[in-house]
């Protein structure tokens, strides 16, 4: 792993951080690349359980390095279908993630920028952060992050933003629910990430799987009696499994479940003799 990415692992929360401050965390083929393989890892890893993505530096990203832009322009049609997959598979491993994923955007997110945030689970901004869908005024379109950004914004908003390529604040990225939450300046964007996190950690890892699979199974689809069906057999499957029989138990038990992480408590310093 090169450091434009920052690994880290706190217990069960692993953090990827994009970390090219110095290009505003734009990414080029190599980021996409070392991105996606640092995804798969910790889907891979039994000990983590949730994973937060975020930026350093004043940006989250920039979408698309301009130097690798440069590169592209001189591609062939070939090549850039090639290059143009990198970015997809990277949108779709972490759109189609199993374990849940949380943007943390204090800053700029441009072009595809807006695509991570689309695809993680949850997004938090700060207030400051800032948006724009901004190929159109590079003569490009935002292809490949375009399922997930419509599924976030709508169809309606999709075909303002799309086409104008203007920059929208965080109060209209909340707004089209592009991010679930807009934090103040005087609060911290990391304690509230670290509260929804808890909640997350508080809920069973193979039931939020499921529940993934669920919303990507019924998003669009009309009620007929298959989905009815479908619907059922999953509810059935969990709640006859290890863990669905645990967590019932445990809530009429009044009890912590087994996979509610504990918190140590903290440490007590011993009393002082008098006088001292």
């Amino acid at each position: 792993m090169s450091e434009s990415l920052a690994i880290e692992r706190q217990g069960p929360l692993g953090l990827i951080t994009m970390n090219r401050p110095d290009r505003h965390n734009a990414f080029d083929d190599a980021l996409i690349a070392e991105l996606t393989e640092a995804l798969r890892s910790m889907e891979a890893e039994d000990g983590i359980r949730v994973i937060v993505l975020s930026g350093a530096g004043k940006s989250f990203s920039a979408g698309a390095d301009l130097n690798w832009m440069k590169r592209m322009a001189g591609f062939s049609m070939d090549e850039n279908r090639r290059d143009a997959m990198g970015l997809a598979t990277l949108m779709r491993t972490l759109a189609h993630l199993r374990k849940p994923t949380l943007a943390r955007v204090h800053g700029p997110a441009y072009g595809g920028g807006v695509g991570l945030v689309a695809c993680c689970d949850i997004a938090v901004a700060a207030q400051s952060a800032s948006f724009s869908l901004s190929e159109a005024k590079l003569g490009l379109i935002p292809a490949v992050i375009s399922p997930y950004v419509v599924a976030a914004i709508g169809e309606r908003a999709a075909r303002r933003y799309f086409l104008t390529a203007e920059r929208f604040d965080a109060a209209e990225a909340w707004r089209l629910g592009l991010v679930h939450e807009l934090v103040g300046a005087h609060e911290s964007l990391d304690d509230r990430i670290g509260e929804i996190v808890d909640a997350m950690l508080a809920c069973a890892p193979s039931a939020q799987r499921e529940a993934k699979e669920l919303i990507r199974a019924v998003a669009s689809r009309p009620v007929t009696s298959e989905l009815i069906q479908d619907t059922a057999e999953r509810i059935a499957k969990i709640r006859s499994s290890p863990e669905g029989r645990e967590g019932v138990a445990a809530f009429l038990e009044k009890r912590r479940a087994s996979w509610v992480p504990v918190v140590p408590e903290p440490e007590v310093p011993p009393d002082l003799p008098a006088g001292e």
